[in-house]
């Protein structure tokens, strides 16, 4: 691919000088102060700025890492095997069978 780009480069350089050079008379070069040699080196280097330019290679940068965010998970859905041992391990007064814990003296709370 690099080979076409530069191909392409010398082409527009070629192809400049001789528009350049030919184009202009002799006392028309001379009256702009011109010579076929300075519209040469012109075309050339034109050519070689823009045949440069296209051939340069494109890096695209590296891929950023981002840190998954963390995940939070709720208790377990209700009357699961996972939920009676949530709710026992975290109230000592859990009652499995209706799936209440007191938290005060005489108030029962639904564990969730």
């Amino acid at each position: 691919m690099m080979k076409k780009f530069a191909a392409t480069g010398l082409a527009v350089a070629i192809t400049t000088v001789a528009a350049l050079s030919t184009g202009a008379s002799e006392a028309q070069a001379k009256k702009w102060y011109w010579s076929p040699g300075a519209a040469a080196a012109g075309g050339f280097v034109a050519g070689a700025v823009i045949g440069s330019a296209l051939a340069a290679p494109r890096y695209a940068p590296p891929p950023a890492y981002v840190e998954p965010g963390p995940v939070y998970y709720g208790p377990p859905e209700p009357w699961t095997p996972a939920w009676y041992e949530y709710c026992s391990s975290k109230y000592r007064t859990f009652n499995p069978e209706t799936g209440y814990y007191f938290y005060r003296p005489g108030r029962a709370r639904f564990c969730q």
